[in-house]
């Protein structure tokens, strides 16, 4: 199913002064769902690039919520291990509330504002909530002699099989920003409908690696590259310090790119041929026909560097249980709205109603299967 966030009210056309993006009549959806409200920019953040910067930046309120912090091996083969913090609701209630797993994005850790953010939401709304670090993420560097990328899926599914085991969970869902976006569907992908995973949502996955990895080499994209490379580097300067003799850096300092970087550093280091077999093999966009659960996809037209390509983009409109919704604004993971109480963070907000809609209404995947297929234009 496709939908637009910032499509009018079926009793109210929008002007075309509005912003918002006219139907065609003939292809409104059957039904809009529930838990779906437009999304308005806020009025000085028009522009994608203002969305993405603003939204890396704007403080929060104090995050006050306790955590357990725990480390999970996911690979027993070199003993590495990652970093999570977990939000527990009563013991009496843990294992049959939904849990959701939180996955962040490129360089970003669980402590990053939109983790926090969306954690406070869900646990304020009866779900167990887990920030959890990909691996080096979050300070975790000495827990494995390995670096993180985007194919990692197979680390998040053994946290989930850990806390499920641990704890008797029944149902967990899985929340990802960006490049967690990308991990969490391909997962969903590879388990297709495995117990306990109901439902997936994500703010702009980076599904396809390669066209976006090029898009951030555009000159108004810079900005973007830079910041990555250097946390990048600086990472890798760490790792070559706490595991003397696994990590060459002497030319480090040449790199001028993440597709560079991922072609001198990713690749060799973590087991594919080069860059491009890498983007290949750690895709979602794989997969994503494989999916199996209730599965939302947040994207933004003005997102600077995600990139869809178009054969993507089929196979998610052709999955019937995937819910893609494009909004024209929003930027990179911001989605900042008016300063209306709840709703300045609009993904955070609609990803929270739209979990606990999927729960709500889990039905058999037969059942899924005869949703309509509908797409707004």
């Amino acid at each position: 199913m496709r939908t637009d966030s910032d499509c009018p009210d079926s009793s109210s056309p929008a002007s075309p002064s509005s912003g918002q993006i006219p139907a065609n009549s003939s292809s409104l959806p059957r039904e809009i769902p529930t838990w779906l409200t437009s999304f308005e920019p806020h009025r000085l953040l028009g522009n994608g690039h203002l969305q993405t910067i603003v939204g890396n930046f704007l403080p929060r309120p104090p995050f006050e919520l306790l955590a357990t912090a725990e480390t999970v091996e996911v690979d027993p083969s070199d003993l590495s291990r990652v970093l999570c913090y977990c939000h527990w609701q009563p013991e009496e209630l843990r294992a049959e509330r939904l849990t959701v797993l939180l996955l962040h994005g490129l360089e970003g850790s669980s402590d990053s504002r939109y983790m926090k953010g969306i954690a406070a939401r869900a646990w304020s709304a009866g779900m167990n909530v887990v920030r959890m670090n990909m691996r080096n993420c979050g300070g975790s560097e000495a827990l494995t002699p390995t670096l993180y990328h985007s194919g990692r899926s197979a680390d998040v599914g053994v946290v989930i099989r850990h806390f499920a085991d641990r704890f008797g969970l029944r149902q967990i869902a899985l929340a990802g920003y960006s490049m967690g976006g990308n991990m969490v569907l391909k997962l969903a992908g590879e388990w297709s409908n495995q117990s306990p995973l109901v439902a997936v949502a994500t703010v702009c996955p980076a599904i396809d690696l390669a066209p976006g990895a090029d898009a951030l080499h555009e000159p108004a994209n810079r900005i973007y590259e830079r910041h990555f490379l250097r946390n990048l580097k600086r990472r890798l300067l760490r790792k070559a310090e706490l595991f003397p003799g696994v990590y060459q850096v002497a030319d480090l300092a040449s790199i001028r790119s993440i597709r560079e970087f991922d072609h001198k550093v990713v690749a060799p280091y973590c087991g594919f041929r080069d860059a491009d077999d890498y983007y290949y093999r750690a895709a979602a966009a794989r997969v994503i026909d494989r999916v199996a659960v209730p599965t939302l996809i947040l994207s933004a037209q003005d997102d600077p560097f995600i990139r869809l390509l178009p054969e993507t983009r089929a196979r998610i409109l052709a999955n019937p249980h995937i819910t893609f919704v494009e909004s024209r604004h929003g930027g990179h993971c911001a989605f900042l709205g008016p300063r209306s109480p709840g709703e300045m963070h609009w993904a955070e907000a609609a990803i929270v109603r739209y979990l606990q809609d999927a729960i709500r209404d889990a039905q058999p995947a037969a059942a899924h299967a005869e949703r309509p297929v509908s797409q707004l234009k």
